[in-house]
């Protein structure tokens, strides 16, 4: 049996198109495109507006993380019209695990199905913490059980990853009204900051654009440096165009969370037309937004001074516009709320569609006949993010979902023009420009923007890897479908004989 075994397109749109109203191993179809925007939308307007904007701003880029912010969303960009074009084709849960199982093979989907729930795991965790934060010094919480510092367990992150995972396994279209309220109320709020900032902005605050490069602190250096100035030998630095190329590798866990789209295929109405369109309409009108609030942010508030708990409203509260600070304050908690609670529904969508295929036991994969959902692997990932949120720093995950979701866009980029010479029979109702120049670019600049992360975030990556190929080997690689599928076709004589 080779892991290079690749799952047959037909039995990828068979599984898309079964029911699962009655427990079998198919999703209900109840999405539109608006649903999709307001999904996509909802999970990446969210932590990178409101924390990492300061964060990196701060630390790395000066103002030039608005630069930070465009090269993320170009690169962004890129990966979406890939998904897009796979979406459309082929409709399922697991997104880039499936696309990667009918086109690079067994041990590849593996390895990104593996790596993406790494991603939403951890995405969904950052955000529960910085949820807790910002509900602490909206309503003067205690730190010990709610602040990112200082607390040991945070019981604000835990409550609200198990009140959100409730509400996804309940139901997708109870979801997608949540998720919908919740994304009008924080995208108002993102024009209101742009336009209300606008008044307070400084060109002082603006000038240097891009700060001299500068050498790097003592928590800079080592195995904390990004991978090309180690690799280099470059001396440890931080802002110039390095610094602002290293906030775009970390900003752009802000743009990560669009493929949860491409996870809802099996469970929109429309797939070959609303995929694209959610996918590529939630990374534009997100682009736009995060570079007019990363703009009016470090024009109303000297990057040196900028506050990374919560940047904006702080900002705010710098300029004597307390009023304007709670407003941020309750967006803040409308848009992280709705981040993890697609986060949580993306990442059941994956475990379900690699439960399904066998590689992890399929018992988890049963589909709730009332509810339509994957209620058993959703509150087991539920549980899982639980304790991740209350009980490891923000600092410690972060980076991880970066590369995370760069690694996949890798392998969907790839998988583009694979399939096309595979499958060139496939209908494709939406195509991506220029293949397959245009996704080798985008596999390029992902990789380039991995390189950009830091050592530590290397290891610690590649540590999530082994363990996952350890998994895949003690029991997936015989265990699923594909390959009980082959030990069943052997003859008698053949088994003998091995």
């Amino acid at each position: 049996m080779s892991v290079l075994r690749t799952k047959p397109i037909k039995d990828v749109q068979a599984q898309a198109d079964a029911d699962g109203s009655d427990g079998k191993l198919g999703l209900r179809r109840r999405l539109g495109a608006v649903d999709l925007m307001g999904f996509g939308i909802g999970i990446v307007i969210g932590t990178g507006i409101f924390t990492l904007t300061g964060i990196e701003a701060k630390n790395h880029a000066g103002p030039g993380v608005v630069i930070s912010f465009a090269v993320a969303g170009v690169v962004a960009l890129l990966a979406a019209l890939c998904y897009a074009e796979l979406a459309s084709s082929v409709p399922t849960a697991g997104s880039a695990y499936t696309y990667a199982y009918a086109t690079m093979g067994e041990i590849v989907a593996w390895i990104i199905g593996w790596d993406l729930l790494l991603e939403f795991a951890l995405g969904s965790a950052v955000v529960a913490r910085g949820w807790s934060g910002y509900l602490a010094e909206l309503f003067d919480l205690p730190s010990a059980w709610f602040a990112e510092e200082g607390s040991i367990v945070n019981l604000g992150a835990i409550a609200i990853v198990l009140i959100l995972g409730v509400v996804g396994i309940v139901g997708i279209r109870e979801c997608a009204r949540v998720t919908n309220l919740l994304v009008l109320v924080k995208v108002a709020i993102c024009v209101f900051i742009v336009v209300a900032g606008l008044f307070f902005v400084k060109a002082a605050n603006l000038t240097p654009f891009i700060p001299t490069a500068e050498p790097a602190g003592s928590g800079e250096d080592g195995i904390r440096q990004p991978v090309t100035q180690a690799l280099f030998g470059l001396e440890p630095s931080v802002f110039g165009f390095a610094g602002v190329l290293t906030a775009a590798a970390v900003v752009f866990f802000a743009y990560t969370g669009f493929e949860a789209v491409a996870n809802l295929g099996e469970e929109t109405k429309k797939p070959r037309r609303d995929l694209p369109l959610g996918l590529l309409g939630t990374l534009l009108i997100s682009t736009v937004l995060y570079i007019g609030v990363s703009l009016v942010l470090v024009g109303m508030v000297r990057y040196t001074d900028i506050d990374e708990g919560a940047p904006i409203a702080s900002a705010f509260e710098a300029v004597g516009a307390g009023w304007a600070a709670i407003l941020v304050s309750i967006a803040a908690i409308a848009g992280l709320t709705s981040v993890i609670l697609v986060d949580l529904v993306a990442m059941g969508r994956i475990g379900f569609a690699i439960a399904r295929d066998g590689l992890i036991p399929p018992s988890i994969a049963k589909v709730h006949p009332r509810w339509g959902t994957p209620y058993r692997i959703s509150a087991i990932m539920t549980i899982g993010v639980a304790l991740l949120a209350g009980l490891l720093p923000l600092s410690a995950l972060a980076d991880l979902v970066s590369i995370g979701a760069l690694c996949a866009f890798v392998l969907v980029s790839v998988a583009v023009p694979i399939l096309r010479r595979r499958r060139p029979d496939l209908e494709r109702p939406f195509k991506v420009p220029f293949s397959p120049v245009l996704p080798i670019v985008s596999a390029l600049a992902c990789l380039y923007l991995m390189l950009n992360l830091s050592v530590e975030t290397w290891i610690r990556f590649l540590a999530w890897m082994l363990l996952g190929g350890i998994i895949y080997f003690g029991y997936g690689y015989r265990r699923n479908r594909l390959a009980r599928r082959e030990q069943a076709a052997e003859s008698p004589v053949e088994r003998a004989v091995v």
